[in-house]
Order: C-alpha cells, then sequence, then structure tokens
C-alpha cells in the first residue's frame, strides 16, 4: 500500500473532511545504473560546496533563492512553515463546475487519491462523492504540496475520492501560434473520417483489453533476461512498419476502415463491434545443452534479473513519492 504523501483535510463551505492524499498512478518504467565501462564500477555522485570544496551530508544543506550569482537568500525550512498559506492542511473547493468544461490541455501533473481518515470522516466523505456523482460535476480546489500550492480537480472515482492536478492559467501556452494554415477538406473526406473513428471506437478504455500493452518495458525485460542468460533475445513477432506519405486520402481513409474491420474480425458493413484480439504466439526458442549445475545457475540468474528488472521500480516509486 502507498504511503501518505499529506495530511490534512477537504474544506466546503463549513463542512470538513478529513484525508490523506495517496499516488493514483505507478510506473513501470525500467531503471539503469550508470556504470564504469572499463570495470563495472558503479558511478556515485557527490554534493560538494564549490567554496571549500568540502563534501556536504544532507544536514549540513539548506536552501536559498538566486537574486544575482553572488547574491543568494537563505531560506529556512521554518520560513516556509510559517507562510500565511490556507491551503497549507486543507483542500479547499473553489467551486462546482461540469466536468466536460474543462480541456484536457488543463491537466497537469499528479494524480492522487483521498482516503478517508478515521471513523469521523466517513460520512462527509461519502456524502461528497455521492453528492458529485448524482449532479455529475466536479470541484474546483486548492491544496499545498511539495512546497507550492496547486491546482486540481477533485472527482468522484468508484467508490472513492480523487484529485487530479491542473496547471495554472498562466502555465498553458496558446496554440494559435502552432495552428495550420487554412485547407478545404471535402465533404466526403469528413465522413470517411466518421466512418473511420466509428470502426474504432470503443465504449471504455478498458474494453482495449491486451491491445494496451507496453511492450517497450516487455522487450527491455526479455534483454535484461537474455543478457543474463548469455544468450540472444527472443525475436519479436510482426515487423516494424514506416508511415507512408499520403497521396489520395479518400483513399488511405477507406484502407483504414477496412484494415480496422478486419482487424476486429469483421466482414460486412454493419456497426462496428469490439472483438477480443488474438495474442500473438510466441516465437519458438532455441536450446542448447546444458550441465545440470549450470542450467540451474542459469535458471535463477534469469528469474532474479527478471524480478529486479519488474521489482525495482516499485522501490523506485516509493522513493519519489517520500
Amino acid at each position: 500500500m502507498p504511503r501518505p504523501m499529506w495530511n490534512g483535510a477537504i474544506s466546503f463551505g463549513l463542512v470538513t473532511v478529513p484525508v490523506t492524499l495517496e499516488p493514483a498512478t505507478e510506473s513501470h518504467d525500467v531503471h539503469f545504473r550508470q556504470v564504469h565501462l572499463e570495470d563495472g564500477g558503479r558511478i556515485r555522485y557527490q554534493k560538494r560546496c564549490d567554496i571549500d570544496g568540502e563534501i556536504l551530508t544532507e544536514d549540513q544543506i539548506g536552501k536559498a533563492y538566486e537574486v544575482t550569482k553572488d547574491h543568494l537568500i537563505p531560506i529556512t525550512d521554518e520560513d516556509l512553515a510559517g507562510m500565511p498559506l490556507p491551503t497549507a492542511r486543507a483542500v479547499e473547493v473553489v467551486a462546482f463546475i461540469d466536468a466536460d468544461t474543462v480541456d484536457p490541455v488543463s491537466y497537469g501533473a499528479g494524480d492522487y487519491y483521498a482516503r478517508p481518515k478515521g471513523d469521523v470522516s466517513v460520512k462527509p466523505y461519502t456524502l461528497l462523492r455521492q453528492a458529485l456523482t448524482r449532479t455529475a460535476k466536479v470541484a474546483v480546489v486548492k491544496y499545498a504540496l511539495r512546497g507550492r500550492e496547486r491546482l486540481g480537480l477533485l472527482r468522484p472515482v468508484g467508490e472513492a475520492l480523487s484529485i487530479q492536478g491542473l496547471h495554472w492559467g498562466d502555465e498553458i501556452r496558446s496554440p494559435a501560434e502552432l495552428a495550420p494554415p487554412e485547407t478545404d477538406v471535402s465533404e466526403k473526406e469528413i465522413e470517411g473520417a466518421l466512418a473511420l473513428m466509428e470502426t474504432m471506437s470503443v465504449e471504455h478504455l478498458d474494453d482495449l483489453g491486451s491491445t494496451l500493452t507496453d511492450h517497450y518495458t516487455e522487450a527491455l525485460i526479455e534483454v535484461i533476461a537474455a543478457k543474463a542468460e548469455h544468450r540472444a533475445p527472443a525475436p519479436v513477432a510482426g515487423e516494424e512498419t514506416e508511415a507512408a506519405p499520403v497521396v489520395d486520402l479518400m483513399a488511405a481513409l477507406k484502407a483504414s476502415v477496412a484494415k480496422a474491420k478486419e482487424s476486429r474480425g469483421e466482414t460486412g458493413g454493419g456497426p462496428a463491434t469490439v472483438h477480443e484480439i488474438p495474442k500473438k504466439s510466441a516465437a519458438k526458442k532455441t536450446t542448447t545443452k546444458k550441465s545440470p549445475a549450470k542450467k540451474a545457475a542459469t535458471k535463477k540468474t534469469t528469474e532474479a534479473a527478471k524480478k529486479t528488472a519488474a521489482k525495482k521500480t516499485t522501490s523506485s516509486r516509493r522513493r519519489k513519492s517520500a
């Protein structure tokens, strides 16, 4: 279970709901260590004072704001703790709005679950969740986390409440400079695009099933395991295709619709339905004879490599969320 990152209360009107915030997502990235190519030694980084050259420990390091290169203003933890910030220990509800009025570009980093803290918070927590669910609204909230005040959306997710981080308005760039020049698109081309969208549509993200697979991480774990076994990685099923330039837009749309239907096992022109995508058959592995001792050692090394690659992410994630 993730460790709580924040303790406080959700506050709306005169109602307060004691909660803790926990990360709503987790990373499955495989991380590498930097090593010396010559002897395989790990690379270490040291924090050193640029005046006397002394190597410092964490308790010897403070904060300072740089006005100029030669003018630093020291800022202590007491200075930060004493700031007159009303959201220091509260998730303050600013307003309630319709969820579909929020542009996705406003979504920022940080997704958290709010866990009710203690029996006293269960009833107001449930009340707020049910009220949001019934009205299909979300709450715009402000809260302080990791040294700064943040903006977010409080919304129900299943039986829980979550907070989705938002960017402040002045952090979002205008898309006007990225707009392409005006061009004419025919009605038939629009209808072709709509037909393709209909063919590729699903009701829920979960309906995609095994289609949403992180093939890169799977392949990377296989590379690590192969290195541990002193063998070549298993070949990847399928071939990588390169995108060709679009010459005839209508022809490309029609071909895309046909391909999408074929991949789902459809032959007629009826409404699109979702079919489970068959799993790719695993490539045959070549085996070589090994002595019992060597075979056991290789198996142990492979399992250790796979477990390390899969589990290191968890410990790294906990350190980052601390």
